[in-house]
């Protein structure tokens, strides 16, 4: 009788236990739903027309690599190689100038000057596109107020250039920078510095070997994340310079209007899929570090 009401007891608790367990559940769902919608079916009509041909003569569909071998040829490559290129010098001079100005909010005793740097950070690093262009062509363009004012044509500036695109995505990347690496800096303990100081050290040398060492998967993982943001912006570059810079984006977004070849919707589709892959390592990369850096930091 004792053993069938503890069995009895057991269950009772195991199905209540399922029944708390139920609601947590139910509230993912819409998630999950909206992610396999927003996300899942584009990635699903991707990669089936990245591997897709169609027969222009019999309209028959059929899958090939051709597509992707398409993508990494000629001008596709190229453009594939200036993305990365102006991506990365564009984030590693965010990064380089993004870290003082961080260090400087941190270190600061006015709390308005923190909390007004890091809420023009916000709005910074999210203003973009057309606009952004609209502002850099007004001010720096060729007829812009500063080109006038300081005779900067006369020195061979070009805002629509590689080097003006630079100019213009450190314009959202080094607020961004800002934003990404300054909880990093707060975790930094103030006894670190004081036990440096206390044995010897200078301040150069804290930072060189204690602080940027603690920083080092910080400081990567936001190198990682301005990349990626600098590698996926699209309109900024499409209203300033069109197809005088050669982007991945830009060629997407040709091959996909038919301004190059009609017909080439399928390899705008590999280039997407030569771009997704190009963010799953680097996001592959920044997930590790920042779990490390966490990790360190929360020590």
């Amino acid at each position: 009788m004792t053993a069938t009401l503890t069995r009895a007891g057991v269950a009772t608790a195991a199905s209540q236990k399922r029944r708390r367990r139920a609601p947590g559940w139910l509230a993912v769902v819409p998630l999950l739903a909206f992610t396999a919608v927003a996300f899942g079916l584009p990635a699903l009509a991707m990669l089936n027309g990245a591997f897709t041909v169609k027969d222009p003569a019999t309209g028959t569909s059929s899958y090939t690599t051709s597509n992707l071998s398409d993508s990494l040829q000629g001008p596709y490559l190229t453009a594939l190689v200036g993305s990365v290129k102006l991506s990365a010098l564009s984030a590693l001079i965010a990064a380089v100038l993004g870290l003082p100005l961080a260090q400087a909010v941190v270190s600061s005793r006015s709390r308005a000057l923190r909390e007004a740097v890091l809420t023009a950070s916000g709005v910074l690093a999210n203003f973009g596109g057309v606009p952004l262009a609209f502002a850099f062509v007004a001010t720096l363009g060729n007829a812009g107020v500063l080109t006038v004012h300081l005779g900067l044509a006369r020195h061979g500036w070009d805002l629509y250039s590689f080097w003006g695109l630079v100019l213009v995505y450190l314009y959202f990347l080094i607020p961004l920078m800002v934003l990404t690496i300054t909880p990093a800096l707060d975790g930094l303990r103030a006894q670190w510095r004081e036990a440096a100081l206390n044995n010897g050290a200078t301040g150069v040398q804290y930072w060189r070997y204690v602080a940027l060492p603690v920083l080092t998967p910080s400081l990567l993982g936001g190198l990682v994340l301005l990349f990626g943001s600098a590698f996926a912006a699209y309109a900024t570059a499409a209203a300033m310079v069109g197809s005088a810079v050669p982007l991945v984006t830009l060629q997407i977004a040709d091959a996909l209007s038919g301004n190059v070849l009609v017909g080439q919707e399928n390899v705008a589709l590999a280039l997407s899929l030569d771009m997704v892959l190009v963010a799953g390592l680097v996001m592959a990369v920044y997930l590790p570090l920042q779990r490390r850096s966490a990790r360190w930091l929360d020590a």
